[in-house]
């Protein structure tokens, strides 16, 4: 292959991580529990290579939404961080852990869950396979998940697990990274609007 159309390969190889819409339980801490969206996205003009879900109800919903009858492949990997014992309780009633260095809040596992950092452990696997899709594909891998996963996939680019922690990610925003053959990643955009 040319070095122009290599580049212009280049140019299309991205993985696109958005978050699920807004769900009934925005209220709580939905990280395993499975909860369904409080209204379906429009469809927007996207059209991924590959298009990756979690298996959570709110990810499979928002990708019907956004992108139809485009066929979705399930990865359990890009679950959402497991809480634990916190998982499906009111935010309100949550310990406040805000001054917590991002070491030890990355860290930190609530009682028969997992930490960021070992979320992001197993959701890498997940993520470096679908961006070597998309080098491979030459277009836009999409996966449609959580918070966690967009903020793993951050992590994973950054070389940066705690660093990652300081991103919001907002319902369906985007983030955006370039994908290099050999795994190399770069940030193109991180909370894009999509609707």
């Amino acid at each position: 292959m040319n070095e122009k159309r290599l580049a212009a390969v280049q140019q299309k190889a991205e993985l696109i991580l958005i978050r699920h819409g807004t769900t009934l339980r925005s209220d709580c801490l939905n990280g395993r529990t499975d909860v369904a969206l409080s209204a379906t996205p429009a469809p927007v003009a996207l059209s991924p290579s590959e298009l990756w879900v979690s298996p959570a109800v709110r990810a499979r919903q928002t990708a019907a939404g956004l992108f139809g009858a485009c066929v979705a492949r399930e990865d359990a990997r890009l679950w959402e961080q497991d809480f634990g014992v916190w998982d499906g309780k009111p935010l309100a009633s949550l310990p406040d852990v805000g001054d917590l260095e991002k070491r030890a809040l990355a860290d930190l596992a609530a009682e028969g869950g997992e930490s960021f950092a070992a979320m992001v452990a197993r959701v890498t696997p997940a993520l470096v396979a679908c961006a070597a899709r998309a080098c491979d594909l030459g277009g836009p891998v999409v996966i449609v998940a959580h918070a966690g996963t967009a903020r793993a996939a951050l992590a994973l680019a950054l070389g940066d697990v705690p660093g990652a922690l300081a991103f919001e990610v907002p319902h369906l925003a985007a983030t955006r990274l370039r994908c290099f053959p050999g795994g190399g990643l770069a940030i193109r955009a991180v909370n894009e609007v999509l609707v």
